[in-house]
């Protein structure tokens, strides 16, 4: 009898699960994810920034699994799962497992004032990717247009709520886009004006790297034009801008990158989890008192000798994905399941041009050649070979011609008809 193993999630730690246990005769896989496709995340910041595409980073599953006749894609979402029954819970039906594997990611977290998200989008699927593309470009837009200096000062102000990876990333973007590329198409501005703000709670950014690193990336930011505000706890956000205790920032385009926590499933399954919504899970990935569910990703809280817990990072979801799927085939071979063991490939992220920092172990770096270190490393993790191609000859032409890839602003509304819908243009044709 083929043992049913279903996983839910098919980011890093699905697909690398689902590539260990293809093509066996011994289990039959179901992958389940809400999406059609796989989204190498770590260089969504560049699809919000125009300068990668959608397609040069999502790959469709069932393209990557097409050769794996043991494994079968299902798009549908999982509501719940019955851990007495061994049964998920999906919106179009029951699916029994024998073996489940949770993988199911995060979501930006706004410490209790969701009402935020309307004002400040997160950057964490593909369709926010676009929607701050749009707000940043319809900015430039909105101040190209007013001859109001306040107005055009507020269209020119962008303010990043969180001075991690991502927001120094997106910071970093629009600083370098704003002085070497759309200085170049716009005649009633000069985009080199644009305020760029990164505001960081915490004493630094970058708090997961050194002190030395943080300082030096501090440093190449405000070159680029971004102020860097620390040990600032944003209180409100609206649609003019942010609130910072009694100091206020006036902006029409505000970015979330401030925090995440995990997704429902497991406050829904009524197991413990930590404050950020992961679940805790035993040293071999496993659910306490359940060794047939294995939590992985930024699913899990998985819990290192000295007390800290792992990250939710890229090469921490790639290696739980394949410890899951090895545990699995040591069992259904009848040996015993060893511990999970992270190996810790360090960290890294990129400024701008020719600026990143990285740091593994003892050894850290930055300037140029942490900025190649940083190039080399994603386009080698990047899904197939094809985007790898694609990907690299688009950061050729960026850097050797300062250029962004298609600024295209695609707004949410794609009907023709629709009830009670005004046009733009209808006052004026009165």
């Amino acid at each position: 009898m083929k043992k049913k193993v279903v996983i839910v999630g098919g980011g890093f730690t699905g697909l690398n699960a689902a590539r260990i246990l293809s093509n066996r005769n011994d289990v039959e896989v179901t992958l389940i994810d809400r999406k059609n496709y796989h989204l190498f995340q770590p260089l969504l910041y560049q699809v919000a920034m125009a300068a990668l595409g959608e397609g040069d980073i999502a790959t469709p599953l069932r393209n990557m699994l097409a050769r794996d006749g043991n494994v079968t894609v299902f798009k549908g979402a999982v509501c719940n799962v019955d851990l007495e029954a061994r049964k998920v819970k999906t919106d179009f039906g029951d699916v029994e497992y024998d073996y489940l594997i949770l993988a199911c990611g995060a979501q930006h977290h706004y410490f209790g004032n969701n009402q935020w998200e309307e004002f400040a989008p997160g950057l964490k699927n593909l369709a926010q990717a676009s929607e701050i593309r749009r707000r940043v470009m319809e900015a430039y837009e909105a101040a190209e247009r007013t001859n109001d200096p306040k107005e055009r000062k507020k269209q020119l102000t962008f303010v990043i709520v969180g001075g991690g990876p991502t927001g120094v990333e997106l910071a970093g973007s629009i600083g370098e886009m704003s002085r070497f590329t759309l200085s170049k198409f716009y005649r009633h501005i000069d985009p080199k004006l644009t305020r760029i703000f990164i505001v960081e709670a915490a004493e630094r950014i970058l708090g997961t790297f050194s002190p030395e690193l943080s300082s030096k990336a501090t440093r190449e930011l405000e070159k680029l034009g971004v102020q860097v505000w620390t040990s600032s706890m944003v209180s409100d956000v609206d649609s003019d801008g942010v609130q910072i205790g009694r100091e206020r920032i006036e902006a029409a385009t505000v970015l979330w990158a401030a925090g995440v926590k995990a997704s429902e499933i497991g406050h829904n399954m009524g197991v413990e989890t930590d404050r950020s919504g992961r679940i805790v899970v035993e040293q071999d990935l496993s659910l306490p008192g359940h060794p047939e569910v294995f939590v992985g990703g930024d699913q899990a809280c998985f819990t290192l000798d000295n007390g800290s817990t792992l990250p939710g990072m890229a090469p921490v979801a790639m290696q739980a994905g394949n410890a899951i799927g090895r545990a699995i085939v040591d069992e259904l071979k009848g040996k015993p399941r060893k511990p999970f063991k992270y190996r810790d490939k360090g960290q890294m992220a990129t400024i701008g041009r020719n600026k990143a920092i990285v740091e593994i172990g003892n050894l850290k770096f930055d300037g140029a050649m942490a900025w190649f270190t940083w190039l080399l490393v994603h386009i080698y993790y990047l899904s197939t070979f094809r985007h790898r191609v694609f990907v690299l000859m688009q950061w050729g032409w960026s850097y050797f011609t300062f250029g962004y890839g298609a600024r295209l602003i695609v707004n949410k509304d794609w009907r023709f008809y629709r009830e009670q819908k005004s046009s733009p243009c209808d006052d004026k044709n009165a």
